[in-house]
């Protein structure tokens, strides 16, 4: 009975986010998968829950990085480059986590991820879901 109703929120909920709180929404999911992934490192199926945490996040940032090379973005051009930038690291960061997992690398996505969605937010520097 409780999934069911959890289900129907989270269905209800997707369907009433909007640009910058789906964007949002999306970036602190992805972080929180790799807060969990971080947490329980030792676990069981923990390469499997990292490997699945870590592409859950190169296909949003995959996503940004498009929206963010579109000739019609309205956002300010360096501010574009900026987050390209961004979006380059983590693309390396994640490749190179894959290659030599260690728990304190996800810091660092997790941690931009939480700030971006903040700012997108309109909580700029404000607190973190993880």
């Amino acid at each position: 009975m409780y999934s069911n109703a959890a289900q129907a929120y989270r269905s209800t909920e997707k369907a009433t986010l909007n640009g910058r709180s789906l964007e949002a929404h999306v970036l602190n999911t992805a972080a929180i998968k790799l807060k969990e992934c971080q947490n329980n490192w030792e676990g069981k199926d923990s390469y499997a829950r990292l490997v699945e945490a870590l592409k859950l996040n190169q296909k949003v940032w995959s996503i940004f990085q498009v929206e963010l090379s579109a000739e019609d973005n309205p956002l300010p051009k360096q501010l574009r480059i900026d987050l390209l930038r961004l979006g380059r690291f983590i693309d390396q960061r994640i490749m190179d986590i894959m290659a030599f997992p260690e728990a304190e690398k996800l810091t660092a996505i997790i941690n931009i991820n939480n700030n971006i969605a903040a700012g997108l937010q309109g909580n700029p520097g404000g607190t973190t879901p993880v």
